[in-house]
């Protein structure tokens, strides 16, 4: 058995989720030590099925979301596999759900019942609104989280353009994120008190969570922010300017880096332009600041360019595709791209933990489970014989290779 050496090691994690948001929450806590115990319906979650791309049959989506978890198989039509599911939690830490609102209470599950039997028991869900407010009974997308929350009002090349949502799924990434936040401060609480509690977020809050910038325009003005491509809201420039042979991004937003900004493209004058002089009216007259950069920016590579703003220490870097990043030197270095070792697809790439420690360092060493890939394992953890796990097996109410 993989020996989990982070800060989290230790705790022990039921996640009951599927696709996204719950599953990105469990493999941050799993990538910092926990053993998180992914339970499965019989066919495996749905994100099995996101081919292509698959790696020798198996999904690259779900290798993706579900390394360092061990896997076990439930059919909870079953009451035999409620049963093994409620003495799971019975012994765990944590649980993690994103089933439809009343879902867990039908099964007996629901957060009152399982804290009665275990005051200890951090209960985090996961859903499309929150448990709470008019919505709480919508299931919830990404795609809807993105547009409700504003998000798409403020992403795209400008006023008046069709609405384009962030092409990663943001609002689930970040409600794993800060679930997985939550789940740690309820922990670091309960390690004072003794007792859990419930944890809950949603995709639509993870979503609002990113309009700081425009709320903080909107409440302060009245006025809606429009679209702006890669622009900023309140300092300029700082965007993507089109070069000789690709893109490049300047951070130079204020004084200091704009002055330094006009001596490497060779422009000083630009500052004695009063359409340009200050970042107020920099932000006033944006289109016009734009066209009278781009002309500059073509005139050179951007390989050329990066060179000259990091010799004069002006924030800059590339627009980098996918497969750009994937091999980029620091990507590399700071252990943003690891290979794991697969049962079925062999070795495979994956992103590496975000967070890093300096003694109980997180780690990536165990890759996604095949479907049912540890019943047996967890079940002998929690104490059935051989004889009662063929049994389940047999069947249908547990599922194992």
């Amino acid at each position: 058995m993989t020996v989990a050496t982070g800060p989290l090691s230790g705790m022990r994690v039921i996640e009951l989720a599927h696709i996204m948001a719950g599953p990105v929450c469990g493999l941050m806590l799993a990538d910092m030590g926990a053993d998180v115990i992914k339970v499965e319906k019989p066919t495996g979650d749905d994100s099995r099925r996101f081919v292509p791309p698959e790696i020798n049959g198996e999904s690259a989506a779900y290798m993706m979301m579900n390394r360092n978890k061990r896997g076990i198989a439930l059919n909870l039509k079953d009451p035999a596999a409620v049963e093994v599911l409620h003495k799971l939690l019975m012994d765990a830490d944590v649980v993690i759900e994103n089933y439809r609102k009343g879902a867990m209470e039908r099964l007996g599950l629901g957060y009152e019942s399982l804290a009665e039997l275990n005051p200890r028991l951090i209960y985090c869900e996961i859903s499309g609104f929150g448990r709470t407010g008019p919505y709480a009974e919508r299931g919830g997308f990404d795609l809807i989280a993105q547009g409700m929350s504003g998000l798409m009002s403020i992403t795209g090349e400008g006023p008046g353009r069709p609405p384009v949502k962030v092409a990663a799924p943001i609002s689930d990434i970040n409600a794993g994120i800060l679930a997985a936040m939550g789940i740690s401060a309820a922990y670091s609480e309960r390690l004072k008190t003794g007792r859990g509690q419930k944890v809950d977020t949603s995709l639509f809050e993870a979503a609002i969570v990113q309009t700081y910038w425009q709320s903080a325009i909107a409440f302060a003005t009245g006025e809606k922010p429009e679209p702006l491509g890669s622009a900023h809201p309140l300092n300029a420039p700082y965007q993507s300017f089109r070069t000789s042979d690709g893109w490049i991004n300047v951070g130079a937003a204020n004084q200091s880096n704009w002055l330094r900004f006009l001596d490497v493209i060779g422009a000083p004058e630009l500052n004695d332009d009063p359409r340009f002089s200050s970042n107020l009216q920099r932000i006033r007259n944006l289109p016009a600041l734009v066209g009278v950069l781009d002309g500059y920016m073509a005139r050179d590579t951007t390989a050329n360019w990066l060179a000259r703003m990091e010799a004069a220490k002006l924030p800059a870097g590339p627009v980098n595709d996918i497969l750009e990043m994937h091999a980029d030197p620091q990507a590399r270095a700071r252990e943003m791209i690891v290979t794991v070792d697969h049962p079925q697809a062999g070795p495979v790439e994956t992103i590496g933990h975000p967070v890093k420690f300096s003694r109980t360092e997180a780690s990536i060493n165990r890759p996604a489970p095949l479907l049912g890939q540890h019943s047996r394992e967890v079940l002998g953890e929690m104490g059935y014989d051989s004889e009662r796990i063929d049994s389940l097996i047999d069947a249908q109410a547990v599922i194992a290779p």
